[in-house]
């Protein structure tokens, strides 16, 4: 397989940031700072007219004046000057620029738009690729590439698309909490050359990548981005959520990054039609990749579950079952089993099983979802076991004053046990049960293909 146009992108030899600063709170420190921070292995040059140093560095005047070659520059100065730089790119021989510059054609000003066409214009002649304008480009933790000191350092086996810069930070920082880390993330923003097509494609070939994530606020071409997730989703799960889906929301999409959103509905039909998983919110966006992530794959709908006591687990019942999933009748199977074992409830108990029932001591609720583990009729449980399972552990927010309290921290070492174990964990039920049949149905839908 011939190498993708990415792949030296993501893996530069020498970074440039033109617009490097030593004040705190400007971009040009925080790039620039952050490669120095997560360890890039690389040259760094800090680029300003006004500095002989930055944090230690030398600082050069112009990309021009910098001795060595450089692969990739990261653009922080005002859009005027971005067709100057361009030019010095040039003749440094830069193969791509990451343009966190903004307002261009997303301020929807005629002579800003204007700007960002003569910018798109100059780099193709000069044979300059474009992250952007208006993102906040890579996230290559394994290379020491960073755009936020916020981001995990760890490196792990997914994949971030998102055409937001602060969805992309929120995502890398808070899908960690849940034992999913990013192998490579990417924000695109306006997409002027580099767009959701382009990266998914990488992504899809990528062995490093398991799972893609992606934030999207439109598409490009249609056609192609359909084609491109259908080839994408046959190899590896692609979920999405789709910015922009009320009459507010689009019109901040088209401020924000000057995309057309486009029909929620046709959109969302797309993606399904494609095989890959649509999803509403950022939450369940990182619930289902907590499942892809985790598990291997659920290879159906019946769900044995652990619902809590007496009401708790009714509702849990009620909850796999709005989701899609299949509450199947506790087997005979098992309740021959739990007979055989000296069990007085083995005919009353059922599935979800009622936490709350107490028979011998030495034999507790607990001991079915074990024989539930390897029963034959049971694709997933939702509790703590060994089939594809995920657990529920109740996310209720606490003063810090509450902190040193035994609950909270039996809760903190409960959830570093289930990490290790790779059992992804949820705060409710509902979203347990959501994530477990949008995983089922991908491969479902995969295996019918």
């Amino acid at each position: 397989m011939a190498k993708h146009e990415l792949e030296d992108i993501f893996n530069p030899r020498s970074i440039a940031v033109v617009g490097a600063s030593e004040k705190r709170g400007m971009s040009g420190r925080q790039f620039f700072e952050g490669l120095i921070e997560y360890g890039y292995q690389g040259d760094v040059y800090p680029v300003n007219p006004n500095h002989s140093e930055i944090l230690g560095r030398k600082a050069y005047a112009d990309i021009t004046d910098i001795p060595g070659t450089v692969d990739y520059v990261i653009s922080s100065i005002p859009a005027p000057y971005v067709l100057d730089l361009v030019e010095c790119c040039s003749q440094k021989g830069v193969k791509a620029i990451h343009f966190f510059t903004a307002r261009f054609s997303e301020t929807g000003r005629p002579e800003a738009a204007q700007l960002e066409r003569e910018l798109l214009k100059t780099t193709r002649q000069k044979g300059i690729r474009i992250i952007g304008p208006n993102c906040m480009g890579m996230y290559h933790p394994s290379k020491g590439i960073s755009f936020s000191d916020a981001l995990p350092k760890e490196s792990g086996s997914a994949g971030l698309i998102s055409q937001s810069g602060q969805i992309a930070e929120e995502l890398s920082r808070y899908a960690a909490l849940r034992g999913v880390y990013f192998n490579k993330a990417v924000s695109y923003g306006n997409a002027l050359d580099f767009n959701e097509c382009d990266f998914l494609d990488y992504f899809a070939q990528d062995p490093d990548i398991s799972i893609i994530l992606m934030y999207i606020e439109g598409i490009k071409d249609g056609d192609k981005f359909f084609k491109k997730l259908q080839r994408a989703a046959r190899v590896k799960p692609v979920v999405i959520m789709k910015g922009g889906r009320g009459k507010s929301g689009s019109r901040a999409v088209a401020s924000h990054t000057a995309s057309m959103a486009g029909s929620l509905e046709i959109i969302e039909g797309l993606i399904r039609q494609a095989g890959a998983v649509s999803t509403s919110s950022l939450e369940e966006l990182i619930d289902i990749a907590a499942c892809f992530y985790h598990l291997p794959p659920i290879t159906g709908f019946r769900v044995g579950v652990g619902g809590g006591g007496g009401g708790a687990s009714v509702l849990s019942a009620d909850q796999c079952e709005e989701a899609g999933l299949d509450v199947i009748p506790l087997p005979d199977e098992i309740k021959n089993k739990l007979r055989e074992k000296g069990s007085s409830i083995w005919d009353w108990i059922g599935n979800p099983v009622d936490m709350s029932i107490r028979d011998r001591a030495d034999f507790m609720p607990g001991h079915v979802l074990e024989l539930m583990a390897v029963d034959p009729h049971f694709d997933l449980l939702i509790a703590i076991i060994d089939k594809p399972i995920l657990a529920v552990l109740p996310d209720k927010a606490m003063g810090a004053d509450n902190y040193d309290h035994w609950s909270w921290k039996t809760l903190c070492e409960m959830r570093t046990l289930l990490l290790k174990q790779g059992i992804p964990f949820f705060p409710t039920i509902k979203r347990a049960a959501v994530a477990a049949y949008k995983a089922a149905e991908y491969c479902a839908l995969k295996d019918r293909k």
